[in-house]
């Protein structure tokens, strides 16, 4: 007589049960992806070939001579940090379908084709979400080449370009042409041409990057709605140019040491500028057909020239900004004033006028281009003399007798005090 079914054991399945549980398996199965192991002496690319979508391929230490091509949504991921070697030619890596990433790897020695945009890695037209992570690329002419792909994510990477070769002749750190809601985050990368740069690419995020010894740390070109929050750039050309571009929020990063200028702005509308420290550069600021922004609370300390303004740079707010210890506060090439600091001011440590009520702010308007400026540009060894008493009077003089005035920036509420009291720590931080 056969036993009943306890509640303790299952009841016996027929066929059609069992077909079905190992139909859900195999689906649940499929939905994780398998894992590929790659060995030192095999090759990535057949393993590539042979996953399935979702897959992931892990690579071992070791050294792979080979340029590799992900044509479908998968994981690859470097244990130990392998190299991929593309040998002098092509892209070292080419992605060719959406949702991949790559993490993990030394990928070097891209060809050096300028024409061809040879790169590290190169995310072509379409391949939307890829992700690049935690790899070092090295002696590669473009690291990273990302065009026409949406929300794509490169962090935590270090990029070295072909050192050897002259600034003209080397490629980008990272270039971004056609892109949308990229997010640049945490990268180190240096002798290249630009470390970033970005073309026509809207709704991005540039956080935490470190970008030096290149021409510009970052270049900007036609584009918009982008943020660029707390990033180093120094010992470049020119630290951060933004050039015919809208609607950019620059704030919290330190532009310091490049030889030319810091922070350029240059046929720019509409973009906040606030909080950046920018130090020991030939020009602080370079300001160049610029209107309606807003520059605050930004620290300018010991540039050559503070800020030079030019071109009908007009209708700018600019408030509650330090200019410190500049050899020329500003340089201002116009046929009319332009008034800063009209709602709170600036404060102008080569200020001597004085504050009777003791609000905060002085008395007598600043003038950044008075007669001491002027004859310091044409007679360069006043500049010894800055500091001296003479000058100082010269200074008041001119202020009360204007006879040789020229146009200025003008301050009508200059700050007596600084906004920032760690300014001491930006001094001497020239190009080296």
């Amino acid at each position: 007589m056969p036993l009943a079914a306890s509640p303790l054991r299952p009841a016996r399945r027929g066929p059609a049960a069992g077909c079905v549980a190992m139909l859900l398996v195999s689906l649940a199965g499929s939905a994780i992806g398998a894992d590929w192991q790659v060995q030192p002496g095999e090759s990535i690319q057949a393993a590539l070939t042979r996953a399935a979508p979702g897959d992931t391929v892990r690579v071992a230490r070791g050294h792979y001579a080979e340029n590799l091509r992900i044509d479908k949504p998968l994981s690859l991921i470097g244990q130990g940090r392998p190299t991929v070697d593309g040998r002098g030619k092509g892209d070292t890596i080419r992605i060719a379908a959406e949702d991949v990433s790559v993490e993990g790897f030394i990928v070097a020695d891209s060809g050096a084709d300028l024409g061809e945009q040879n790169a590290g890695i190169y995310i072509q037209p379409g391949s939307h979400r890829a992700r690049v992570s935690r790899c070092d690329f090295s002696y590669t002419l473009f690291g990273l080449w990302i065009e026409k792909a949406k929300d794509v994510v490169i962090e935590d990477n270090l990029i070295t370009g072909k050192r050897d070769r002259d600034s003209s002749q080397r490629g980008n750190g990272i270039q971004l042409y056609n892109t949308t809601g990229a997010r640049i985050l945490r990268n180190n990368i240096s002798f290249v041409r630009d470390a970033i740069y970005v073309d026509v690419s809207h709704n991005a995020i540039f956080r935490g990057n470190r970008m030096h010894h290149s021409r510009y740390g970052t270049h900007y070109m036609n584009s918009y709605h982008n943020l660029w929050e707390d990033n180093d750039t120094y010992y470049n050309r020119g630290g951060l140019a933004l050039m015919e571009v809208r609607d950019q929020v620059v704030r919290n990063n330190r532009a310091w040491g490049n030889s030319d200028h810091g922070i350029m702005l240059r046929t720019i509308q509409d973009a906040v500028v606030e909080n950046n420290i920018v130090a020991g550069n030939a020009r602080g600021f370079f300001i160049y057909d610029a209107e309606y922004n807003t520059l605050r609370g930004n620290l300018v300390v010991d540039n050559q020239v503070g800020v030079h303004l030019w071109a009908g740079s007009v209708r700018n707010v600019v408030e509650k900004n330090d200019f410190i210890a500049n050899r020329e506060q500003v340089k201002y090439v116009a046929s009319k004033d332009e008034k800063w600091g009209a709602e709170s001011g600036n404060h102008w440590s080569n200020y001597v006028g004085w504050d009777r009520n003791g609000d905060g702010h002085g008395d007598v308007t600043y003038e950044a281009n008075d007669m001491v400026d002027r004859l310091s540009w044409r007679h360069p060894m006043v500049k010894l003399l800055m500091a001296s008493p003479a000058i100082q009077t010269l200074r008041l003089i001119a202020q009360q007798f204007p006879l040789l005035r020229a146009p200025s920036i003008v301050d009508p509420k200059p700050r007596m005090r600084p906004q920032h009291s760690d300014w001491r720590n930006w001094l001497g931080k020239h190009y080296r």
